[in-house]
């Protein structure tokens, strides 16, 4: 099959939306997580990739509401401007790309991002259809809206779709 849409590109605490036939497409997920909230009815989808957990940890002045799971969400599902009670999520990333010895709990960011995520998520009542999150390797994820597949490739580890 030959796509015939383009790539869009998500960088670091960013989001975007996509309608068929793009595609929506991050890299880098070391720590942060890649969010993607889809409506199979409408085929749209947005991808957030999440660098922090919680905007608490924003310096002062002006955030920027995608870096953080608790704002980055809600910013998400206002950008693809359907009731989150439609949308569907899938996730990837939140690795623990650093062990140290006598670990602080604020080291674990990749692991503290995945549970702010799920929490966000939770109080949405968004339901998270499949997951790939953890371990300790980088990934790009590629969402394609016309099937709700997620492509999955993993440092080291290998590709896989969810």
């Amino acid at each position: 099959m030959i796509k015939t849409g383009n790539i869009i590109k998500v960088g670091i605490a960013d989001a975007e939306i996509v309608s068929p036939p793009d595609t929506i497409r991050t890299s880098g997920l070391g720590s942060c997580v890649g969010v993607v909230l889809y409506d199979e009815r409408s085929k749209k989808a947005g991808l957030l990739h999440v660098m922090l957990p919680d905007s608490s940890l924003a310096r002062s002045g002006e955030i920027n509401h995608a870096k953080f799971a608790d704002t980055g969400i809600p910013f998400l599902i206002d950008r693809i401007g359907l009731p989150a009670a439609r949308l569907k999520a899938k996730l990837a990333g939140g690795a623990q790309m650093f062990q140290f010895s006598g670990q602080k709990d604020t080291m674990r960011i990749g692991p503290r991002n995945v549970e702010a995520v799920k929490e966000t998520l939770k109080k949405y009542k968004i339901s998270i259809v499949s997951e790939d999150t953890g371990g300790n390797s980088g990934r790009t994820i590629e969402f394609d809206p016309v099937n709700a597949l997620l492509h999955i490739r993993t440092v080291n580890v290998g590709e896989k779709t969810i």
